[in-house]
């Protein structure tokens, strides 16, 4: 059967991790660079769906395809790299240390938003004609998106930060649960249908994901939406980079490692109970 059990996917995690740590800058760039290119495409693509169709159900539904071939081909995203990455460093692997584990974030981070950017780029050109129209519905929905998800939260103070946070949390539990549900299955469909499921929970429950807000808000911005970079980057991006974080490392990786990888050692340790029978 394809299916991988979790504690066999849990040591896969961890050699994932390990391997990314270890990966060249080279290829960490171009790695990083598609996956934020294609999850940028994806997401465009998602969103001109939902608005010709009117459904945002259908949108969601689709979105996953950008996930599924950046997994397939073997490209990273910061919030995989989030989760996996730390695994190794908990389970002291060799040339695993703190300085190699934020290097590799890093690298992802510029990877994936350079990535971003150059759809974010080439989808503004096509939703005005190169800038010589306003843009088109699709582009007006998506300047709409970039407003609301930024300025809309500073109007919120405090409790719009929070909720930015909670999203952003729950969004990389879901999306990491996405990245561990590809090792569950040694087949291609089975990886496709195990990773498409909590994507498509993500991504219709509208939670925040920091790679694909790398496009939709500088396409905001291109498009003429109504917010600064400085929005973006104070109320949207870095705290939804630091809810990823911790969304996807508490929630995904720790608890798969805690409970499949480093197993409780109390039944070994139980001592049998001896009943003697009384004379």
């Amino acid at each position: 059967m394809s299916y991988v059990p979790p504690s066999d996917f849990a040591t896969k995690m961890i050699d994932a991790g390990e391997a990314k740590v270890h990966m060249s800058t080279k290829d960490t760039l171009i790695r990083s660079y598609m996956a934020g290119a294609i999850l940028a495409l994806a997401a465009a693509f998602a969103v001109t769906v939902a608005v010709q169709t009117g459904q945002f159900l259908i949108g969601a539904l689709l979105f996953p395809v950008g996930f599924c071939m950046i997994y397939l081909l073997g490209f990273d995203l910061l919030t995989g790299v989030f989760t996996l990455v730390p695994l190794a460093l908990f389970d002291k692997r060799p040339g695993v240390t703190v300085k190699s584990m934020l290097r590799n974030w890093g690298l992802v981070f510029v990877g994936n938003f350079a990535g971003a950017m150059t759809v974010a780029l080439f989808m503004a050109i096509i939703f005005t004609t190169g800038f010589a129209e306003p843009p088109n519905e699709v582009g007006q929905r998506i300047g709409s998106i970039g407003e609301s998800r930024t300025v809309g939260y500073a109007e919120h103070g405090a409790s719009g930060m929070l909720t930015l946070f909670v999203r952003a949390m729950m969004c990389n539990w879901m999306v990491s649960t996405g990245v561990v549900a590809a090792m569950m299955s040694t087949s291609v469909p089975g990886k496709v249908m195990a990773m498409w499921m909590p994507i498509l929970v993500f991504f219709y429950m509208g939670f925040e994901h920091s790679i694909v807000n790398m496009f939709l808000f500088p396409s905001g911005i291109l498009l003429g939406g109504h917010f600064t970079w400085m929005d973006y980057f104070l109320w949207n991006e870095i705290p939804t980079v630091i809810g990823n974080l911790f969304g996807g490392l508490i929630f995904v990786g720790a608890m798969i490692y805690g409970t499949h990888y480093k197993k409780s050692s109390d039944e070994d340790d139980a001592q049998p109970v001896r009943i003697v029978a009384a004379e």
